[in-house]
């Protein structure tokens, strides 16, 4: 059955009531499309709750703080991730309440240990990315805290299927070697594509010992998808309006290959007469779909991801909905 879930952003500043909506407008989805609920971010609330504040809270022995360019390792705990760790217990305890009594796939969404090492500057230089021991000791302390936190999940909601979304938008430019070192002038070295996949299958292994589901979500760019694939995750997401014809023959061996495909779609087009256009939105899924060869059938098992919300809970609210709408629509292309 098509699934639709979203990345986790979420506008606002109240949590309860974002993950109130998230819950409960996911479980009652229409009977053809399967809801996913997922864990909600609020990154308005401030550098702890964005996705690299959160994933930083998690690690074992590896202390972060905020710096003049972002976040970076620290000597010693300090304020800046006692306030990241402090979002994340308010997020579970609105996540226990949200959920209370559910029981199904729960979609967490946590920033991979690539993209959090390109993000992320040394105690004393340059990317953590730059340190070939300190990017296997993030790695390795991100999966140790990663294990702890969805054993917390579980005690906040019993019912809950795990399904790990771990972002790496950067992992395709860290093996191609593109970002830039911290001075600007110089660029990084690139990353091996199997160290890569090693790196985000330490975490692969973790979540899936603890008893969860791993997608992997490489953002724009299908480079990516080597290095997903040696990582051993279940799933992989890519943002599909920008992928070429390449790209999509990628894609197709990579589903053909098993690993399920998460679709994150992109806005929908409005306009005063006809209103959001669901139909454009599954479109740019299912055309691409078929003109690569991939069976309609096939799009039973695809899960549509609404991108990171507009600006209002209104208007993130609605722009779920869409995307079911557009689910709706994939469903009956896949069983037509």
């Amino acid at each position: 059955m098509i699934g639709v879930s979203g990345t986790g952003a979420w506008p606002g500043q109240d949590v309860l009531e974002a993950q109130s909506v998230v819950v409960g407008d996911l479980v009652e989805t229409p009977s053809e499309v399967a809801g996913l609920p997922f864990a909600v971010r609020l990154p308005a609330r401030g550098p702890g709750a964005t996705l690299a504040g959160q994933a930083l809270a998690l690690l074992v022995d590896l202390p972060a703080e905020l710096g003049p360019h972002g976040w970076k390792l620290a000597d010693r705990p300090g304020g800046d991730l006692a306030r990241a760790r402090a979002f994340t217990r308010e997020d579970l305890d609105a996540l226990a309440v949200a959920a209370h009594g559910y029981a199904g796939p729960l979609v967490v969404p946590v920033l991979g240990p690539m993209t959090l090492a390109a993000s992320t500057y040394l105690a004393r230089g340059d990317r953590v990315l730059a340190d070939t021991g300190a990017l296997r000791d993030l790695a390795e302390s991100l999966a140790a805290g990663l294990v702890e936190h969805l054993a917390a999940l579980a005690r906040a909601v019993p019912g809950a299927q795990p399904v790990v979304l771990l972002h790496e938008p950067l992992l395709a430019q860290a093996v191609a070697g593109v970002l830039p070192s911290f001075s600007g002038y110089a660029r990084l070295r690139s990353v091996p594509g199997p160290v890569a996949g090693e790196r985000v299958g330490a975490l692969v292994a973790a979540a899936r010992g603890a008893g969860a589901r791993v997608v992997v979500h490489g953002g724009t760019a299908w480079t990516a998808l080597p290095a997903v694939r040696a990582s051993g995750a279940d799933g992989v997401a890519l943002e599909i309006a920008a992928l070429d014809e390449r790209g999509w023959e990628r894609v197709a061996e990579v589903v053909e290959a098993g690993l399920q495909l998460w679709a994150h779609v992109p806005p929908q087009q409005s306009s005063q007469c006809a209103g959001p256009d669901a139909v454009g939105q599954a479109r740019a899924l299912t055309a691409p779909w078929r003109s690569v060869g991939l069976p309609a059938a096939g799009l039973d098992d695809v899960v549509l991801l609404a991108g990171d919300p507009p600006a209002g809970p209104d208007e993130a609210r609605g722009a779920l909905a869409g995307v079911v709408r557009a689910a709706r629509v994939v469903a009956e292309v896949a069983h037509g």
